[in-house]
């Protein structure tokens, strides 16, 4: 492992807006995010594999009367999230180290308002599928830790993934799909669903002139 990760590992381990293994809190916050993280009653959106962290710093940054919490594996993405969340002087952020198939350890039933899918990893062989972040393994989490009516976004470079997802909700009773475009950036009647906030992925996706996909649904 390079210093420079063990440095920001160091530095992870000391800051409160992290919770990872280790840490006293770790798996400890389901039911208590609101009152013993964040301490208010804010509704909480949830970032699945957020990577770098510019997605929830970013949606943390626009809307000052929400939590948001990124989720992701891996300590050294997590950090640069955190630092950039320290610099805004933002407090209505948090982050998760844990895999993402752990989530009913990290949360209560009911207890997020939002999910988040940004960019995951499209799994594309077969006998990978109940490792996609919408399959209907996951689904069935989203839907066990969402409150009633709680929004799931999906954004994504990769059609068959899309494509996958869509027919997965069609065939999913009580879910609900409310909004759908191969293309976002050219139906801008999206953006005010999807917003207009650009993950590190997205940015580079689309200097390549891949179009990005979204899905916006309910569950129950």
């Amino acid at each position: 492992m390079s210093r420079v990760k063990l440095v920001r590992f160091a530095s992870n381990a000391e800051r409160a807006d992290i919770v990872e293994p280790g840490k006293a809190n770790y798996e400890q916050l389901g039911g208590r995010w609101h009152q013993d993280f964040f301490q208010n009653d804010n509704p909480i959106t949830l970032e699945m594999g957020c990577g770098k962290g510019d997605y929830t710093v970013g949606l943390a940054a626009r809307y000052p009367e929400r939590n948001f919490l990124g989720l992701d594996i891996k300590g050294d993405r997590i950090w640069r999230g955190s630092t950039r969340a320290e610099e805004l002087d933002l407090t209505n952020v948090g982050f998760v180290r844990t895999r993402a198939e752990a989530l009913a350890a990290h949360f209560a039933p009911q207890e997020l308002a939002e999910i988040w899918v940004t960019f995951p990893d499209p799994r594309p062989r077969d006998r990978d599928i109940k490792r996609r972040l919408t399959s209907p393994r996951f689904l069935n989490l989203y839907q066990e830790i969402l409150r009633a009516g709680g929004l799931v976004h999906l954004k994504t470079d990769d059609t068959p993934l899309y494509e996958y997802t869509l027919e997965v909700l069609q065939n999913r009773r009580a879910a609900r799909i409310l909004a759908h475009t191969a293309d976002m950036y050219a139906t801008p009647e999206m953006l005010p669903h999807a917003e207009d906030i650009q993950t590190h992925y997205e940015r580079r996706f689309r200097a390549e002139g891949i179009a990005i996909k979204y899905i916006q649904f309910t569950l129950s």
